[in-house]
């Protein structure tokens, strides 16, 4: 969330050398642990590097990010994800793909689309060969192509697609989902889980707490239900259902198809009503007429 006081401002340096390309997420303000951060520039850190200790953190595998960075923040407003260079010192996450350098570039920010389809080629580039279905935990899945389908049964189950009507489910805690292409069906059960499409008429729905759901492209839907879950999408047409208690987030289109403006508010608060369709009319969340 942004933070209450001014950021401090990282000292900015020369262009970066050659370093490892990763992805790095920030609050809506390019904040990271209140340290403001700049796109096109460079940062130093002075001291000891440690991978969740100290240094600047990112990650090369882009859904890795979303588990230190969901795709929706602690305000209901989306986080920002940026494609950066880490160099210098660097010093390993053994859990995961994440790493702390001595030096980061913010190479440049990443659209919700952009963000998810780095997410799609990473796994699909880490997952070659793989089965497209799971009974092990830390699976990853991964497909290219019209019409895929993959499952995932186990913690920290990973699955990518990339192509239409592609069909993709888990369950599992903190699973990561995400689908590039139109028609794209996603669905999660278990807690912590992350959904994310990019594409027109995508289905997004979760159950278990703490999930959340993201989409970008028209006419999507998003159906969630738990307790602390969150629900954000972008893209003209797009609705969500969520159960009471769940912060929603829709986009607003003008009759042109241009954004105006988020309709933001809690289902079951203030007259949103819960547990059914909503959309974004007149800067509120409404059910559609």
């Amino acid at each position: 969330m942004p933070t209450t006081t001014k950021p401090k401002r990282a000292k900015k340096a020369a262009p970066a050398e050659q370093g490892i390309a990763a992805y790095k997420g920030f609050h809506s303000d390019l904040t990271c642990n209140g340290y403001q951060f700049a796109i096109g520039e460079t940062f130093h850190h002075t001291g000891t590097v440690k991978a969740c200790s100290s240094g600047f953190h990112a990650c090369e595998n882009p859904l890795d990010v979303l588990t230190y960075y969901p795709l929706i923040g602690d305000n209901g407003s989306l986080n920002r994800f940026c494609r950066v260079t880490v160099g210098g010192e660097v010093s390993r996450h053994t859990g995961d793909s994440k790493l702390a350098g001595a030096k980061i570039t913010i190479d440049m920010e990443l659209s919700l689309p952009a963000f998810i389809k780095a997410g799609v080629d990473w796994i699909i580039a880490a997952a070659k060969g793989s089965d497209t279905a799971s009974g092990k935990k830390d699976a990853q899945l991964a497909a290219s192509g019209d019409s895929s389908q993959l499952a995932a049964s186990g913690d920290y189950s990973q699955l990518a697609a990339s192509g239409d009507y592609s069909q993709l489910a888990a369950s599992g805690y903190s699973s990561q989902l995400a689908a590039s292409g139109n028609y794209s069906k996603l669905a999660a059960s278990g807690y912590s889980s992350q959904l994310a499409a990019s594409g027109n008429y995508s289905q997004l729905a979760a159950s278990g707490y703490s999930s959340k759901l993201a989409a970008s492209g028209y006419s999507s839907q998003l159906e969630i239900t738990g307790a602390k879950s969150a629900a954000a999408a972008v893209g003209p047409g797009s609705r969500v259902k969520a159960s009471a208690g769940t912060p929603v987030a829709i986009c607003e289109y003008d009759r042109n198809g241009a954004p105006i403006g988020f309709a933001t508010g809690i289902a079951g608060q203030d007259g949103i009503p819960s547990d059914v369709w909503l959309i974004a009319r007149d800067g509120k969340l409404v059910e559609p007429s």
